[in-house]
């Protein structure tokens, strides 16, 4: 079913689906249609773009072409009234932030095959509703499109209809915003949201979140996993393409991590073709386990908790708007950005601590906001002939002197480390995709001995940007860097990390060049024993039901460089799916498992729930080279 709003004289609708019920209070009314641009039926060649849907309330349509412009969204709407209809887009000049004229994102809307006068998308300084024009419309079912016509991310959130020539739509500067109409909407979606129950909950299908649900299900448990994306993986899927990091099958609990062999690509790299990342054969390794249900393209946007406790977790489909309550006793945080915890109340922080307030060297002298940031990864190809690329720039000026001479960029293409990687994730992202396509186009157009890039054509650029660092939820112990580097024993020790303590900083090269608008990051290898890690960093303090697994665990930023790689998250994964079997076995709470049930997790951990398929060969890449200097008997194990 299609996310339509229709507003008529006599007929009020909503609901997640196709909306229903008493009209929420807005200034709509008249005959008037509202569409969710997410809901059209035939995307084309417009991406779903969930990732800032926690800010604006929904998903967005992008037309994400890297210069050339993207097959049409089409859809239908049924026309209550034969007229004049005047026609609104709720849209954003991407660009603005850099640049006062006008930007690259442009589009128009057609109405049953005819095309409505006005572009849209490259005006304005924030997201709105700018007017695409009249058009006379007759009674019935007709085709609404979206036509692409530069492939630079135009993007549309929504298309308003009316025949009110009074009115227009719903705006944030009116009596009723959109915003506060899609919250009525919710708030009404959610009290008729159907429920379903299961042992354990996890959020987030990246690689801990897979682990997490995989270990539990294999011990036992009926489990929920919810992922916001069509495929799993997170940073190690083929839209972000990050490859997987770290050692795994590593003591003192050498069984962790065997379960990477089953879904871990093989191929080294980032940036790469989308193939080497392997999607299948994560997708197949979650659908061939028993007690798992899998939430594809749902995000989880609500929480209900009963005191310190969670007692249910609301899902909301990126395209449809379908919802669900999942209910649990157990739940896992396993998003990165810790929004499960984040909703409930749980304890969290992002930034750099101070020097002093944990001993840490690598720390400032002070406290700040700084985090490493998200990377916007991308790669050309070779033609094998001349190619052409529009003339791209806004705002930041590349020249022979300050652009980057280089056919693909990785993770030292990072942006927003000065900024909020959640409240400012689509500018951050944003900037990525603008220097990206800014200096190929300098590159293309303007460098003077260009002919490495006559032939080349850009193959990918990520829009879903790779983030590294954001909420932090804290446990019961806090991991931090003098843990690491006095070899701290713990008798909870779990998972092992065994990457460098690796943090990113703004490379000074670009800093010159760009200063206070970076997008190159730089890094120094701080190398590091094997440690592991305790079992305390993995739920939380004081939402006594709420695991976490992955870069928002319980721990400082300075700890953070070096379990955020996802061979280690994976296995923080599998300790948490390990213990949310036992908290089901016991009906106890994860605390309670290190009260009371050491004795039982240690063993769990020595073995693995991993299979025996596969050799540890096929992952030895991306390993912190280091490690070749440490003991031999280090080695022998691994």
């Amino acid at each position: 079913m299609k996310r339509l709003v229709i507003f008529a004289l006599a007929l009020c609708t909503y609901t997640a689906l196709v909306y229903a019920g008493e009209q929420p209070e807005t200034s709509l009314s008249g005959n008037s249609i509202l569409v969710e641009a997410e809901s059209f039926a035939e995307k084309g060649g417009w991406s779903v773009d969930q990732q800032f849907m926690d800010q604006m309330g929904s998903p967005y349509l992008l037309a994400h072409g890297m210069g050339k412009p993207v097959a049409d969204a089409v859809t239908t709407v049924e026309i209550p009234q034969a007229g004049e209809w005047r026609i609104y887009a709720r849209t954003y000049n991407w660009t603005s932030p850099w640049t006062g004229n006008p930007g690259p994102g442009k589009f128009r809307i057609k109405v049953g095959g005819k095309t409505v006068k006005n572009i849209l998308g490259s005006e304005g300084d924030r997201w709105g509703w700018q007017y695409a024009g009249s058009i006379r419309l007759k009674a019935g079912e007709t085709t609404l499109a979206l036509t692409d016509l530069t492939g630079f991310d135009g993007r549309c959130d929504a298309i308003y209809m009316t025949m009110d020539p009074e009115k227009g739509p719903v705006d944030e500067t009116g009596e009723a915003s959109l915003d506060s109409f899609r919250a009525a909407s919710m708030e009404k979606a959610a009290e008729e949201a159907d429920a379903a129950s299961f042992d354990f909950v996890v959020v987030g299908g990246g690689v801990a979140g897979m682990c997490a649900a995989v270990a539990a299900a294999r011990l036992g448990c009926d489990v929920a996993l919810v992922n916001d994306r069509p495929v799993l993986g997170g940073n190690n899927s083929s839209e972000v393409r990050v490859h997987l990091g770290g050692y795994s099958e590593v003591g003192p609990h050498e069984g962790l991590g065997r379960m990477i062999r089953e879904f871990g690509h093989t191929i080294k790299g980032n940036a790469q073709p989308a193939s080497n990342y392997e999607d299948g054969k994560k997708q197949a390794f979650i659908d061939g386990q028993e007690n798992v249900t899998l939430y594809a393209n749902f995000r989880a946007v609500k929480v209900k908790t009963d005191g310190n406790r969670i007692t249910a977790v609301l899902i909301q489909h990126v395209e449809t708007g379908e919802m669900h309550w999942l209910e649990a006793p157990l739940f896992s945080d396993c998003t990165g950005d810790g929004t499960i915890g984040y909703l409930a109340g749980a304890h969290w922080t992002t930034g750099r601590e101070a020097r002093a307030e944990y001993g840490e060297s690598l720390a400032p002298e002070k406290a700040d906001s700084m985090v490493m940031g998200a990377s916007v990864q991308w790669y050309s190809e070779d033609m094998g002939r001349k190619t052409k690329f529009p003339e791209f720039s806004y705002g930041v000026e590349f020249n022979s002197g300050n652009c980057e001479k280089v056919t693909m960029g990785e993770w030292t293409w990072e942006t927003g480390m000065n900024l909020d990687q959640v409240e400012d994730a689509e500018r951050i992202r944003d900037y990525g995709l603008m220097v990206v396509y800014s200096n190929w186009s300098f590159l293309k157009n303007h460098l003077e001995d260009n002919e490495k890039w006559q032939d080349r054509d850009l193959a990918w650029v990520a829009y879903v940007a790779g983030k590294r660092e954001s909420r932090r939820l804290l446990g019961d112990y806090i991991l931090k860097q003098d843990d690491i580097d006095k070899d701290v024993f713990h008798e909870d020790a779990s998972f092992t990390t065994t990457w460098s303590i690796d943090l990113h900083f703004p490379d000074p090269k670009n800093t010159e060049n760009f200063p206070g608008t970076e997008y190159k990051s730089a890094t120094v290898h701080n190398w590091i024993h094997p440690y592991a890690v305790p079992y305390r960093c993995l739920y939380s303090r004081n939402v006594e039901n709420l695991f976490m697994a992955g870069r928002n665990i319980s721990q400082t930023h300075v700890a953070l460089g070096t379990t955020r790689v996802m061979r280690t998250t994976a296995m923080m994964g599998e300790v948490v799916g390990m213990a949310a079997s036992i908290c089901h076995k016991y009906g106890c709470t994860p605390r309670e498992v290190y009260w009371n049930h050491l004795d039982e997790l240690k063993p769990l951990m020595m073995e693995g729930v991993g299979k025996y398929e596969g050799t540890k060969e096929s992952q030895r890449f991306n390993l912190p080279n280091k490690l070749l200097e440490k003991p031999k008997a280090f080695m022998e194990n691994n």
